[in-house]
């Protein structure tokens, strides 16, 4: 298992040896609250909808492109977004985006990554979300590192953590702070107030 973030943590994407991380994989995963369902009481897990995103900023904090359920890789090629998960159902990552760090257009400063309910379902629905970075270059695809969040609300929305590029190589942050909106478009100013 990676190194544990807590919120406004950051970490260098770097392996044990010192070389750069350049093919990750960002994993998002989530589980329904139990919900009262019945005359007789009894308790059913409630699928809840999440999707995953990816926000691609320019050094000036302007979005210059996206990865998401309708738009799956990005216009560098560089990340590609895995499918929609419907259900958060099963165990481990539920959704995931691929990122070839090493072919990320130069003009790309930082990476954010956001959650959204397309459905409009709030975080009072959820637990156990996290989100994590597995190295893709290394047999096995270790873990480095994870962030889980541990707050619940009213908000629709997540703006999860982010990647940024730096003269050492990238890094990671949490963030954990929320938001509202059900797509990645509603979601580009609370990502770029991340920044």
């Amino acid at each position: 298992m990676g190194l544990s973030l807590q919120k406004g943590q950051s970490l260098s994407l770097t392996k044990q040896d010192g070389s750069a991380l350049t093919r990750v994989r960002l994993g998002l995963g989530w589980d329904a609250v139990a919900a009262k369902r019945g005359l007789f009481g009894g308790r059913k897990e409630a699928e809840v909808d999440l999707d995953a995103s990816a926000i691609f900023f320019d050094a000036q904090g302007t979005p210059i492109d996206y990865v998401w359920f309708n738009q799956l890789r990005s216009k560098d090629g560089s990340a590609q977004h895995t499918g929609d998960n419907l259900t958060g159902a099963g165990e481990g990552d539920d959704e995931t985006i691929r990122i070839d760090l090493s072919a990320v257009h130069p003009a790309v400063a930082q990476i954010v990554f956001v959650i959204s309910s397309y459905s409009r379902q709030t975080f009072d629905s959820v637990k156990n979300a996290f989100c994590r970075v597995v190295d893709d270059s290394t047999a096995g695809a270790p873990e480095v590192v994870r962030y889980e969040l541990t707050e619940s609300g009213p908000h629709t929305a997540m703006v999860m953590a982010k990647v940024a590029r730096g003269s050492a190589g990238w890094s990671f942050s949490a963030i954990g702070e929320r938001a509202n909106g059900r797509t990645v478009q509603d979601l580009v100013a609370p990502a770029a107030a991340a920044l």
